[in-house]
């Protein structure tokens, strides 16, 4: 009988527990390390003291042709643990104009909901929406606004809204083919394809927590407080990785992925810098005193007009999202909290319903300055593919060249790229 051959994955965020999954199941023993003290990277959960609850420490939402996000899911027995509602409907409200309205996608692929003005963006006709055909023309060099320069209701409710949200980069700076993808794989494939779904419970509960439990039945072992200082590469495969406390001799069939973000590679590789610049994300809970106003089965609403694009909803905690919130940077907590809270309170009617509901609750603000990349053009053409010059060695997450923004559906994607690539090419130089 053979031994099982080795498999280092470093990094346990979702890019790392997706290949860490698909060595296992292949009969890999892998080996998960982890800096932090828990798995879960930008996609994590934590127990807050202050608000008495358990957070996450970002908003993600998935779309229902999310296939990869679905396959991992199932493979880790958490196919139940994403909520939303029925159909593809998408509640808004715009706070400029202080209404409401539900942007309704009809589950074929033949878009008769454009047909309906009361399941198309207010202000929209039916021919507008064929102005997303443009992206799937878009050059490699071309953002988002060169291909849909008209400013009107169609780009204000959908166009850059989505853009932001997906891509984290404003759409004068976001890559237009990038934005093709996801309509392509989503919305252009109508209704049952981008059904919205968040966390059940949380973030851990539904992606990371049985992960773990998954892969120990393979035999996989997990190592937390593991932080990679060094690698020892030859000329054609990595040598010896080195941990704080240990050393570990790498044998000629075993494999390395390295499953980090790019800006934690420099020192470790001689590998030429891919130039991505991180971009921030501000999400804020909110903790209410009885459950949010939104119902269970449509817990998400979009904002316009507003700071925020998305507000989440999960029991009392609501929950809200600015995606490419460099502009905020200089701005105090406490009056990013106030403007915040103007939203939200707007939005759920809260200051309808009495002082006690309208007065500021509790509140957490989570700064992510390196969310994610910067999706531009030109990084998108940076993104180096699994495959590097060392035969042994191969990258995972959500920033490489996955064909996706960062995103869930992206880092799982990576995962599996790099588990399941073969041979060695030059995607990175020395």
């Amino acid at each position: 009988m053979h031994a099982p051959m080795h498999a280092h994955v470093v990094g346990a965020g979702l890019a790392g527990l997706s290949a860490a999954l698909r060595l296992a199941e292949r009969g890999y023993a892998v080996q998960l390390y982890e800096a932090a003290p828990q798995a879960g990277g930008r996609c994590r959960s934590y127990f807050d003291k202050r608000l008495g609850v358990t957070l996450d420490n970002g908003n993600h939402l998935v779309l229902s042709g999310n296939r990869a996000t679905y396959e991992y899911l199932a493979a880790i027995g958490a196919g139940d643990q994403l909520v939303g509602p029925e159909d593809a409907n998408f509640p808004f409200y715009d706070l400029e104009r202080g209404q409401g309205f539900t942007l309704t996608v009809n589950r074929g692929r033949l878009p008769w909901w454009l047909l309906r003005a009361a399941t198309r963006i207010p202000g929209t006709r039916a021919p507008d929406y064929l102005r997303a055909y443009r992206l799937r023309r878009a050059g490699a060099e071309a953002s988002v606004a060169d291909c849909l320069p008209e400013r009107d209701s169609l780009w204000r409710g959908f166009f850059q809204p989505l853009t932001v949200a997906a891509l984290n980069t404003q759409p004068h700076e976001a890559s237009a083919r990038l934005l093709w993808r996801i309509l392509a794989e989503t919305f252009l494939k109508g209704g049952a394809a981008c059904k919205p779904r968040i966390a059940k419970q949380s973030l851990a509960a539904t992606f990371v927590e049985p992960a773990l439990a998954k892969i120990a039945t393979l035999g996989a072992r997990v190592r937390f407080g593991a932080r990679l200082r060094r690698i020892d590469c030859g000329q054609t495969a990595a040598e010896r990785l080195f941990f704080d406390r240990e050393v570990v001799s790498l044998g000629p069939s075993d494999l390395v992925i390295l499953a980090l973000p790019p800006w934690n590679l420099a020192g470790l590789l001689p590998l030429s810098d891919p130039g991505l610049e991180p971009r921030p994300i501000v999400n804020a809970h909110f903790c209410l005193p009885g459950d949010a106003p939104l119902p269970p089965e449509q817990p998400i609403l979009g904002l316009l007009g507003g700071t925020a694009e998305w507000v989440f909803a999960r029991g009392p905690v609501v929950s809200l999202t600015v995606s490419a919130a460099e502009s905020l940077d200089a701005v105090s907590q406490g009056k990013l909290a106030a403007r915040l809270w103007q939203d939200t309170a707007r939005a759920l009617g809260l200051s309808e319903r009495g002082s006690n509901q309208s007065a500021m609750p509790k509140i957490r603000i989570v700064r992510e300055k390196r969310a994610t990349f910067a999706a531009t053009p030109d990084a998108e053409a940076r993104r180096p593919g699994p495959l590097t010059r060392w035969s042994n060695l191969r990258l995972a997450g959500d920033w490489t060249d996955t064909g996706l923004p960062a995103t869930i559906e992206g880092a799982i994607r990576s995962g599996v790229k790099a588990a399941s690539a073969k041979g060695a090419c030059r995607t990175a130089s020395a």
